[in-house]
C-alpha cells in the first residue's frame, strides 16, 4: 500500500466548494451518497495515488445514504479529510460523519430558505414592484454570493477544526464519536415524532358511572400513555428493514404507501 499524499490547504477548500455538484446523480437509494463521494473523489485521489485498491474502498465507504444541506457539507467533508488524514478508524469517521447530517441539514436550511430568501426576496420584490431592474440582481446576486461565502467559511473552519485539533484528540475520538451520535439520534427523534403521522381510527363507546355514553378514541388513550408512540415505532420498524433486513429506500417507500393505502381501506388508520 503507498503511503498518503498530504493534502493542502487548497485541496480542502477545492473539495468543499464541490459542494455545488453533491445534488448531481442524486436518487432515492442513497440520496446524495453518489455527491458526497464525488466531493472527496479528488482529495482521495491525491491522498491514495497509486493505490487503486484503496481509492476504491474510499469511494465505496462514501457512497452510502447521505443528506445534508449542501451549504454547511464543506465543513463535514473538510473534517472528513483531517480524519483520514490522523488514520482515525474509519467508524468513528463514519459516526462524526452521519451524526453531523441531521443538525447541519436543519441549520443550512433553516438560514438559507427561511432567512436568506425571504429577506433578499422581500428587498428584490419592492425594488421590482418600483420598476427597478435592481431587484432581480439583488436576489440573484445575493444568494448565491451569500450561499458562496458560506460554503467557502465552512469548508474552512471544518479544516481548521480537523487539522488543529482532530490531531490532539485521538485518544478522546470515541467519546467525540458517541456524543456526535447522540446529538444526531435527537435530532432524528424530534423529526419522527415531528414528521411522520399515524393515527389510529378505532374509537368505542363507553358508559360512564352517570349512565352517560362517552366516544373513546384509541388514539387519544395511545396519546395519553405516549405522546408520538407511533410514529417512533414506525421509524424503529423503518430502521430494523434498513439495517438487518438490508432494504433499499425504494422498497421502503412502497411498502409505506401499500400499508398506508391498505390499513386505511380497513378502516385501522385515519
Amino acid at each position: 500500500m503507498a503511503s498518503k499524499t498530504k493534502l493542502t490547504k487548497s485541496d480542502y477548500i477545492k473539495t468543499g466548494l464541490r459542494a455545488y455538484f453533491i445534488q448531481n446523480g442524486f436518487n432515492y437509494g442513497n440520496y446524495q451518497g453518489l455527491g458526497y463521494a464525488n466531493m472527496l473523489y479528488p482529495a482521495l485521489k491525491k491522498m491514495y495515488k497509486g493505490d487503486d485498491d484503496a481509492l476504491q474502498k474510499a469511494l465505496l465507504d462514501n457512497i452510502e445514504f447521505y443528506n445534508t444541506n449542501l451549504h454547511f457539507v464543506p465543513f463535514i467533508t473538510s473534517l472528513h479529510l483531517a480524519m483520514l488524514e490522523n488514520d482515525t478508524p474509519p467508524e468513528d469517521i463514519r459516526q462524526i460523519k452521519m451524526a453531523l447530517m441531521g443538525p447541519l441539514a436543519g441549520v443550512g436550511d433553516s438560514l438559507s430558505q427561511f432567512i436568506l430568501a425571504p429577506l433578499l426576496g422581500t428587498i428584490g420584490a419592492s425594488l421590482a414592484f418600483e420598476g427597478q431592474m435592481a431587484g432581480v440582481f439583488v436576489y440573484l446576486l445575493g444568494m448565491n454570493i451569500t450561499l458562496f461565502i458560506i460554503k467557502y467559511l465552512s469548508a474552512l473552519l471544518g479544516y481548521n477544526v480537523g487539522t488543529k485539533v482532530i490531531g490532539t484528540l485521538t485518544d478522546s475520538i470515541n467519546k467525540i464519536a458517541s456524543v456526535a451520535s447522540m446529538i444526531g439520534v435527537a435530532v432524528i427523534s424530534g423529526l419522527a415524532a415531528k414528521m411522520v403521522k399515524l393515527n389510529i381510527a378505532f374509537t368505542y363507546t363507553a358508559i360512564a358511572a352517570t349512565g352517560e355514553e362517552k366516544l373513546i378514541s384509541i388514539q387519544s388513550m395511545i396519546d395519553g400513555i405516549a405522546p408520538c408512540l407511533l410514529p417512533c415505532l414506525y421509524v424503529g420498524l423503518m430502521f430494523y428493514l434498513i439495517r438487518v433486513k438490508k432494504w433499499k429506500t425504494i422498497k421502503l417507500i412502497i411498502f409505506t404507501m401499500i400499508a398506508g393505502i391498505v390499513l386505511s381501506i380497513l378502516g385501522i388508520l385515519g
